[in-house]
C-alpha cells in the first residue's frame, strides 16, 4: 500500500479576489476540459480510453451549474489504479465559509451552513484557515485569481493504470471499472478529500467539516481506533470514512472491508473487484455541501447590489499528490 502524501509547492503570488455580480444571470455550467498525455495518445486503445473519460466528464458536466471550466490532463501509470495531484490555496476559514453562504443553493447547502459556525475559526482545528483546491475555491465563489497550479496550467492531473481496468490497455485484466476510477480523481481535483495524515498548514480542506464519530460528536483524528463518518448535520451519518491507517485515504469512503449492507461506491479507497459503481447520492453531495451548484436545485434571489467576498494576499500552498493502490484479487 502507498499512503497519500503531499508535494509541497515553492511558489508563492499575491492574487486579490474579484468583486462579484451577485446579480441573476444564467450560468452557463461546468466545463471540465480534459488534456490528454502521450501514454493515453499513443496507446492502441487510446479512443475507448478516451471515451470513458469524456463519459465521466459529461456526468459532472450534467449534474453542476457552476459557470467555471476545470482542466485536468489524464496520463497512464503502471501502479495502482488511480491517483490525483491537484493544486489548492491556503485561505481564511472566514472567507470561505462567507462565500459559501453566499453561493448556497440547494436544501443540503442550507442544512450543512446551518450547522458551520460562520466566524474566524473553522470548527475543526479551532485555526483561522483553511486549504481550498483550485476548482473548488472558483466553484464557491471565491474569484478567478485561483488558477491551477499543477504544472503551471492545471487544476489536475490524473494517473490512470488502464493495464487492469475494464476498457484499458491491449492485454488489462479487466479487474476495475475505468469509468468508477475516473469519476473517484475528478472528484478528488474538484474539491474531496481530507487534510489527513499530513494536516498542510495545519489546517483542514472543506469535507474535513463534515466528519463525525456520531451524533454531533466531530472526528479529525488518524487513531485507526476511531471511525469517522460524513455528515452534513452531525446526525445523519451518510457514510463511512477511511479511517484505519490501511494506507486508503482518510477522505475515502471505507470498503476494505465494505461496511454491512454497505455497496460499492466511486469514493471506497480500494476499489472492488468486478463492481461498476457510478457517481452516487453520497458524492454528489459531498461536492454541494462544499460549494458546488447541483443542476436540480432551486435557485434562491441573490441580492443586486456588488459584494466584496474579500480581499487580501493568497499563498500558493503547493499541490497534493494522491496514491492509491487497491488490491487486486
Amino acid at each position: 500500500m502507498i499512503r497519500s502524501h503531499w508535494l509541497k509547492g515553492s511558489a508563492m503570488f499575491a492574487a486579490c479576489l474579484s468583486l462579484l455580480a451577485c446579480g441573476a444571470s444564467a450560468h452557463a455550467g461546468l466545463v471540465i476540459t480534459p488534456t490528454f498525455g502521450s501514454s493515453i495518445t499513443s496507446d492502441p486503445n487510446a479512443a475507448a480510453i478516451e471515451g470513458v473519460i469524456n463519459s465521466a466528464i459529461a456526468v459532472y458536466q450534467s449534474k453542476f451549474t457552476d459557470p467555471i471550466t476545470v482542466t485536468i490532463q489524464f496520463n497512464e501509470m503502471n501502479s495502482g489504479l488511480g491517483q490525483s495531484v491537484t493544486g489548492f490555496y491556503n485561505v481564511s476559514y472566514q472567507s470561505y465559509i462567507n462565500a459559501l453562504t453566499a453561493d448556497a443553493k440547494s436544501a443540503d447547502d442550507a442544512t450543512a451552513l446551518a450547522h458551520l459556525p460562520n466566524g474566524a475559526n473553522n470548527p475543526v482545528t479551532g485555526g483561522t484557515t483553511i486549504n481550498v483546491k483550485s476548482a473548488n475555491a472558483r466553484a464557491v465563489g471565491l474569484g478567478s485569481g485561483f488558477v491551477g497550479i499543477v504544472d503551471g496550467t492545471f487544476d489536475g492531473a490524473i494517473g490512470l493504470n488502464t493495464h487492469i481496468t475494464d476498457v484499458g490497455s491491449p492485454g488489462t485484466t479487466g479487474q476495475f471499472s475505468l469509468l468508477a476510477t475516473v469519476e473517484h480523481e475528478i472528484d478528488e481535483v474538484l474539491g474531496l478529500g481530507s487534510s489527513l495524515p499530513d494536516q498542510p498548514f495545519s489546517t483542514i480542506f472543506p469535507e474535513d467539516l463534515f466528519r463525525y464519530a456520531s451524533a454531533g460528536v466531530r472526528s479529525f483524528t488518524t487513531s485507526s481506533s476511531a471511525q469517522a463518518f460524513f455528515s452534513i448535520d452531525g446526525t445523519t451519518l451518510l457514510a463511512q470514512f477511511d479511517n484505519q491507517n490501511d494506507g486508503g485515504d482518510f477522505g475515502d469512503w471505507q470498503s476494505n472491508p465494505l461496511p454491512p449492507g454497505v455497496q460499492p461506491q466511486v469514493q471506497d479507497a480500494f476499489a472492488t473487484p468486478g463492481a461498476h459503481p457510478t457517481l452516487g447520492v453520497n458524492e454528489i453531495t459531498a461536492l454541494d455541501v462544499i460549494g458546488y451548484d447541483l443542476a436540480q436545485a432551486v435557485v434562491t434571489p441573490e441580492p443586486a447590489s456588488m459584494t466584496l467576498l474579500a480581499t487580501g494576499t493568497m499563498l500558493l500552498a503547493g499541490h497534493r499528490l494522491r496514491r492509491r493502490t487497491r488490491p487486486v484479487a
